[in-house]
């Protein structure tokens, strides 16, 4: 399932207090072809709707599967196929993460990552399959043709880091993901 990038729906349980949501279950994910161990959680906060950030991803040997969620506000989140030799190389799918739907996104390794806010003060929670490795750290332009990703940019442009203002085109990128037969896809579970 490395091909399948899983939109996956959390179950809340509510009451006069409020709610309470299971965020991670490993077997309800195996069940769904995921055995990535998760060894970092991540967390962000952007103050500004329009904050973007990616597209990211990490080389092998320290290359990470990410399981995205968005804890306060609203975001647009993409995967982007990096796999050379994939028939879906450089597509991308997206989805809306909020505090209010719960969902979450699976990113498979191979797979670059990139979202946008769309409330202000939004905050993501991520897992991470591998420790962060500097070294490793890499990404494509958000704004690549060849990727051609609609983002809902606010009328002033999305707000960037300076990293992400000058990362390489896919034409430039040489990927070190190899495609193992299935076709970037997103699936809900």
């Amino acid at each position: 399932m490395s091909g399948s990038v899983l939109l996956v729906g959390t179950k809340r349980f509510g009451d006069d207090r409020g709610w309470f949501s299971e965020t991670f279950s490993a077997p309800r994910m195996a069940a769904h072809g995921v055995v990535a161990s998760f060894v970092q959680d991540n967390h962000s906060m952007s103050r500004n709707v329009g904050t973007l950030r990616g597209i990211h991803f990490q080389r092998p040997p320290h290359a990470q599967a990410k399981l995205v969620r968005c804890a306060r506000g609203a975001i647009r989140d993409y995967a982007v196929d990096l796999r050379r030799g994939s028939p879906t190389y450089g597509h991308h799918v997206e989805a809306e993460l909020s505090a209010a739907n719960g969902d979450q996104l699976y990113v498979p390794i191979g797979f670059g990552h990139a979202f946008i806010t769309l409330e202000p003060d939004s905050e993501v929670i991520y897992k991470v399959s591998d420790v962060y490795a500097p070294e490793t750290d890499g990404g494509i332009a958000w704004n690549d043709p060849a990727i051609a990703i609609d983002w809902p940019l606010p009328a002033e442009g999305p707000t960037l880091s300076g990293k992400d203002q000058i990362l390489p085109m896919l034409a430039a990128f040489e990927s070190p993901f190899d495609y193992d037969g299935e076709p970037m896809r997103l699936v809900r579970v």
